[in-house]
């Protein structure tokens, strides 16, 4: 959530951020619901100080009445009358406070509701765009001798195979009883394709843990809505996710599926006010997770590329309110992925992602894709030529989470500030499988398996 002081004084650089994320708010709606709760607000308040005020003034000045109506005598209709519009004030302020009350009750379920809406606005310096189309190439990098510029048949002396047509020759994945069990985009890893999923993941939490001093936790997979709210997920993303409706079945309240470790770990710190010197937190969980992958199925899309479970290894910051410490721990983030990447040997790419490309809650985020020689269009003996395909994904959120979580610390002049946060993913399986196996694939049919993987194999370095 946005903070709305900024939004009141400001609010052209909300509504410029939302176009620029093609995102359709009414910004003006926000600021007269505002307006008229804190209105509201005023007249409530000052209602409850004319009750104190009143209270205390009218006691006196009712027994004094009171008095003289005992004691009789012609004036006792008039007194009647004076007590009657004495006892009649404190009547009329407790029906201004309770109407006063009521209207910001009704002002602030829609307001909080199209506040939910607002995005942060992008940084300053990423490029504007209407969607991932208008993304922007930062770097690349290859293993010595692959040149994803070059076909791959040019250079490795044979046609390669998709993952899909590798999974069968080896019997890696079974998606016919998958699917058999769960429906379509579902799969079995099998044999040798389970151990390189779990080599992997595995690996990827030894470096981020080992190497790069981040703390392994384990987080719930089912989430409160209220923690999909407060990460960012809902309510743009609601669809996206599997909803189990626990309060139909007289339970509290439902529970959602996360799509990523991400929410957990934010999650656990929701309504914390730490202290500075708490600060970095830098936690990394490996979760099972969950997406509907609403949409159209497609060749580039089939096999293990988008599916609707599978395991990652998720890293997230959290931190204090300064720009130049984020974009460290950003640039830390999207290294480490880099060195991973670059000691399993696969060829990849960083993208800044423009405007359109952000979603609602990122402020900055920085894609990786793999070269994957199984994708992209077909060439003239119908074999695909291979394309990128995204399997990273770094953002910096600012403190979009941390308000709408109510995560903040105590800064060393005794201030309380709200958080900010990071977050990226550090492995996904089984997708990353997908540049692995086509990109290791030998002549032979057999798969070399990465050197970082092969203690997971007992030292075998081939499938097949």
């Amino acid at each position: 959530m946005i903070d709305l002081k900024e939004l009141r004084d400001d609010p052209d650089r909300f509504k410029k951020g939302a176009q620029e994320k093609g995102i359709d708010i009414d910004i003006d709606r926000i600021l007269d619901l505002d307006m008229r709760r804190r209105d509201a607000l005023t007249r409530q308040e000052q209602a409850r100080a004319d009750q104190k005020r009143i209270s205390k003034e009218i006691g006196p000045e009712l027994g004094k009445l009171k008095g003289q109506l005992k004691s009789g005598g012609e004036d006792k209709t008039r007194i009647e009358a004076a007590i009657a519009e004495l006892e009649q004030r404190p009547v009329a302020l407790k029906q201004a406070v309770q109407s006063a009350e009521a209207e910001v009750t009704e002002l602030e379920g829609p307001l909080r509701e199209l506040l939910l809406h607002v995005p942060i606005p992008a940084d300053e310096d990423v490029p504007k765009g209407a969607s991932a189309a208008d993304n922007v190439e930062l770097r690349r990098w290859s293993p010595e001798g692959f040149d994803p510029a070059i076909p791959f048949v040019d250079q490795r002396g044979f046609q390669p195979k998709t993952h899909l047509e590798l999974v069968e020759q080896h019997g890696l994945v079974d998606f016919q009883r998958a699917v058999k069990v769960a429906g379509t985009r579902h799969y079995s890893l099998q044999g040798d394709g389970m151990r390189l999923h779990e080599a992997i993941l595995g690996f990827a939490m030894d470096v981020i843990s080992n190497e790069q001093g981040f703390t392994p936790v384990s987080v719930p997979v089912l989430v409160r809505e209220e923690c999909m709210l407060g990460t960012g997920f809902f309510p743009e993303g609601r669809e996206q996710a599997y909803h189990i409706e626990e309060s139909s079945r007289g339970a509290g309240h439902d529970l959602f599926l996360t799509g990523t470790g991400e929410v957990g770990l934010m999650g656990l710190h929701a309504d914390e006010i730490l202290d500075e010197s708490d600060l970095p937190i830098k936690s990394a969980t490996r979760s099972t997770c969950f997406r509907r992958e609403a949409g159209a199925a497609g060749r580039d899309t089939a096999g293990l590329y988008r599916i609707h479970q599978f395991d990652k290894v998720e890293q997230v910051v959290i931190c204090g309110a300064d720009v130049t410490e984020e974009r460290e721990h950003h640039a830390a983030m999207i290294g480490t992925v880099e060195s991973i990447l670059q000691k399993l040997q696969l060829p990849y790419r960083l993208l800044q992602c423009c405007t359109g490309d952000l979603g609602p809650k990122n402020a900055d985020m920085i894609d990786i894709e793999c070269w994957m020689p199984g994708r992209g269009t077909l060439n003239d003996d119908e074999r695909p030529e291979g394309d990128w395909g995204e399997t990273h994904s770094a953002s910096r959120l600012h403190d979009f989470q941390c308000r709408r979580l109510n995560l903040r610390y105590r800064d060393e002049a005794g201030k309380t500030r709200f958080c900010w946060s990071l977050n990226n993913t550090v492995i996904a399986s089984p997708r990353i499988l997908v540049p692995l196996l086509e990109m290791h694939q030998q002549a032979d049919g057999s798969i070399s398996i990465p050197e970082p993987l092969r203690d997971s194999f007992g030292g075998q370095s081939v499938i097949g």
